[in-house]
Parts: C-alpha cells; sequence; structure tokens
C-alpha cells in the first residue's frame, strides 16, 4: 500500500485554483451528448469519476473531442447510436446512476458494472421507478443493487411517477435527466423528504441551460409539461469544485489565510453554504467578484451542524472538530453511510485514532477533540477520496499524518496533494 506523509505544520498562506466541478461536469456532459449538436464544455473536471463517464458515453458511439482543459461533446438528439455494449463505471455514482435511468429509456441492450463497493451501493428506488416507465432491468448478482443488464423497454403510457428521496438525490436527478426522452409530459413525486436539496438545484438550472424546464411544486413534485427535447447552449463554463474548495476553506480557518479561485458567491453548488458554518465558527469571510478568501481570526467554536444542505462539505467539519473549543455535532448525515465507504463508521474509526471521543448513530455524529492530538497517526482511507482529503487538516496540529492509499483522491482532485503542499 502506499503513502503519503503530510508533515506537521502551524501556518497556510496562497492562492488556489479549484478544478471543475464533479457534480456539474459529469450532469453537463450526459446532457451534452443528448442535446441536438455540439457543445464545448470548459473548464471540465479531469478526473477519474469524469473519465469514467467519458469513457462510457464513447463507447455508446457519442464523439467527443478533448483539448486541454476544454472538451467538445456532440449531441446525439436523444439516441446514442451503439445499442449494444457493456460499461464499466468504477464506484463513480453520478456516471452509474443517470447513465441507468437514461439507457433504460434508449431501446437498446446494455450491461453495466462497477468495482465492489458500487456493487453495495443501493440502486433499488431508481430502478423500481424506471420500471414503472416500462423499463426492463435485471439485477446481475443481488436483488436492489448492481451490476445491471438492461433491455428494450416496453411500451406504456404513465403520466405520473413516484421516487424514494431520502436515500440518494442521485435517483431524482437521474429521471430528472431520463425522462424528457419519454417525449411526452410526465410528474415525478417525492415519496418522503428529499436529501441534498442543493444538488436537485444544480440538477434543474444545467436542465434549463440545455431547454428542459420542470415546473418545482415545493419540492414534492416536478412537472414536466410538454414534449422537449435536449438544446444545446453551445458553450458552458464548469464552476470550481465547492466540495473541494471546504478542505482549503477550512484549512485556512484553522491556520491562516487563503484565496480559491473559480468559485464566488454567485455558485450554483449548495456546498458553499460551508463557509456560513466557518464563519459561524469564528472565521473570516470575504467574497469576490472571482474567488472567496478564508482567513482564521481566534479560536475555533463547536457547533451542532445540520448537514442535510452540505452532505460532503460535512465532512471536513469532522476534521475541522478537532480544532474546536467544546463538542461539534453533525446531524442529518446518514447518507454518508451509502456513499464510497460507510463514512460514519469510517471517520469515527479514524477520529478515534486521533485520541478524539466521538459517538455516533445511522445519522450523527458528535467529536469532543483531544487535550493534544496524536502524533505520526496512519489513516486509513477506505478507497474514499473524501476522507483522504479531510484528514490532511489533521497536519495543521502540528503533528504529521500519514495517508493511506492517496491515490483515492484521483476520484474527484488528481492534484490535490500538490496544491495543499503549496499553500
Amino acid at each position: 500500500m502506499t503513502q503519503y506523509i503530510l508533515k506537521g505544520r502551524s501556518e497556510v498562506k496562497g492562492e488556489i485554483i479549484l478544478p471543475g466541478s464533479k457534480s456539474i461536469t459529469n450532469r453537463v456532459i450526459l446532457l451534452a451528448s443528448l442535446s441536438n449538436k455540439k457543445t464545448l464544455i470548459r473548464n471540465y473536471l479531469q478526473s477519474d469519476d469524469t473519465r469514467y463517464m467519458l469513457e462510457a458515453l464513447e463507447k455508446l458511439g457519442v464523439m467527443i473531442e478533448k483539448n486541454g482543459s476544454e472538451i467538445t461533446v456532440h449531441g446525439t438528439n436523444g439516441s446514442f447510436p451503439n445499442k449494444d455494449c457493456e460499461l464499466f463505471l468504477g464506484n463513480a455514482g453520478t456516471a452509474f446512476r443517470p447513465l441507468t435511468a437514461a439507457l433504460a429509456m434508449m431501446d437498446g441492450h446494455y450491461r453495466l458494472a462497477g468495482v465492489q463497493r458500487m456493487h453495495e451501493r443501493p440502486i433499488k428506488d431508481l430502478v423500481d421507478s424506471l420500471k414503472d416507465l416500462g423499463a426492463r432491468i435485471n439485477y446481475l448478482e443481488n436483488d436492489g443493487f448492481p451490476p445491471l443488464e438492461i433491455f428494450p423497454k416496453t411500451e406504456k403510457i404513465i403520466q405520473k411517477i413516484s421516487i424514494k428521496g431520502n436515500v440518494s438525490s442521485q435517483f431524482l436527478t437521474s429521471l430528472l435527466i431520463s425522462v424528457p426522452l419519454l417525449n411526452q409530459p410526465l410528474s415525478i413525486n417525492l415519496d418522503g423528504e428529499l436529501i441534498s436539496k442543493p444538488y436537485i438545484d444544480i440538477t434543474l438550472r444545467l436542465l434549463q441551460k440545455f431547454g428542459v424546464s420542470f415546473n418545482n411544486m415545493n419540492w414534492n413534485q416536478f412537472n414536466l409539461n410538454g414534449i422537449t427535447v435536449f438544446r444545446s447552449p453551445e458553450e458552458i463554463w464548469v464552476e470550481g469544485d465547492a466540495s473541494s474548495a471546504s478542505y482549503f476553506f477550512g484549512a485556512a480557518a484553522i491556520a491562516g489565510k487563503i484565496e480559491v479561485h473559480g468559485i464566488n458567491q454567485e455558485s450554483i453548488q449548495g456546498d458553499l453554504k460551508f463557509l456560513d458554518v466557518v464563519s459561524s465558527m469564528g472565521a473570516k469571510v470575504t467574497y469576490l467578484e472571482k474567488s472567496i478568501i478564508v482567513e482564521k481570526s481566534g479560536e475555533l467554536r463547536a457547533l451542532e451542524v445540520d448537514c442535510k444542505m452540505i452532505p460532503d462539505a460535512a465532512m471536513t467539519l469532522a476534521t475541522m472538530a478537532l480544532f474546536c473549543k467544546g463538542t461539534t455535532k453533525l446531524i442529518n448525515i446518514a447518507s454518508w453511510k451509502v456513499k464510497e465507504t460507510d463514512r460514519i463508521q469510517a471517520m469515527s474509526n479514524e477520529l478515534k485514532k486521533l485520541g478524539a471521543t466521538v459517538h455516533s448513530t445511522n445519522n450523527t455524529i458528535s467529536i469532543t477533540p483531544p487535550s493534544i492530538i496524536k502524533d505520526n497517526v496512519t489513516i486509513d482511507t477506505y478507497d474514499d477520496h473524501r476522507i483522504a482529503m479531510c484528514f490532511s487538516l489533521i497536519s495543521l496540529s502540528e503533528r504529521n499524518v500519514i495517508i493511506n492509499n492517496p491515490e483515492c483522491v484521483n476520484k474527484t482532485y488528481p492534484n490535490f496533494f500538490k496544491d495543499f503542499e503549496s499553500v
């Protein structure tokens, strides 16, 4: 196993240019592939998850031209040329779930698989909703989980379907992207409370850029009122990744001052609300036209934080808790259990290694820092990019920290350690 050793330090200072957002990149690539003509995508994220999406689309017959930080995706008018192929999608939920839904509408024969952890992440709720639309999908191993086999759908006239909202917002995103392919009006009802609403907001905003509008009925129902097609905006810029920004915002709040470029207060990403929490903890936040500055402004205060709107950035709060006075409690984090790993259990395990007192449930975690953070602790990352990145902050306690399997950051931020060391 490879390791990355972060030497203890007491200060951060500098500037960071963020990589493009993963959530936006994979949505835009798929929408562009379904649209009526080619789309130039600027500042797209180049990482494992986006590579899986691009490779899959190329296998499906989509023409894609790459040029540095730009790609041009040639639209297929809602019908991929290749109607029979096998796709491997790693552990990329933002590729696996939306592609499952789109391919279920394509009248083709497809097999979708991933790494073992992807095969442990539930997909039954999405598949059940797709079957209501006439999709024919088989589970190849365990019921309710990938890998999947998709067959040409049966013709079915239906005006309304339901989807559970409390497992993964990616299920609703997948339906919102795929149901326009049916060429009919349709309503999507939410069964239960929707988690991660900001990610649905990203989906709805990007759909609008591609000419598709849903009426959002107070987050309980989404109505597509007519026959619609995906229309390319011709060019689109991917803003910096707000989840990735959280590590630098957190580092600055703990130990100095960092300016993060590629994102501003107008971001469509919900994880920017992380800054409201950082400000409440005691850090200073300054919004500029094309960047955001965070700087330390005294000792950080522990808080109880409802993380429903910031599920990914909330992981950074878990390691920041070791630098706060008092006990930090994060609530509404049940979605952590079905991510790249069971993040509640993983965070609890690794925080305890550092000397923290940790109590967790299926939806919460409470963290009390030790009087002295332990030195030279080896952090297991569970092949989860966010665990590797958020535990890098521990080095700001002037303690060395050893990160196992640092390559897992390639999922969303291949240059993370280089950028972190630069400040």
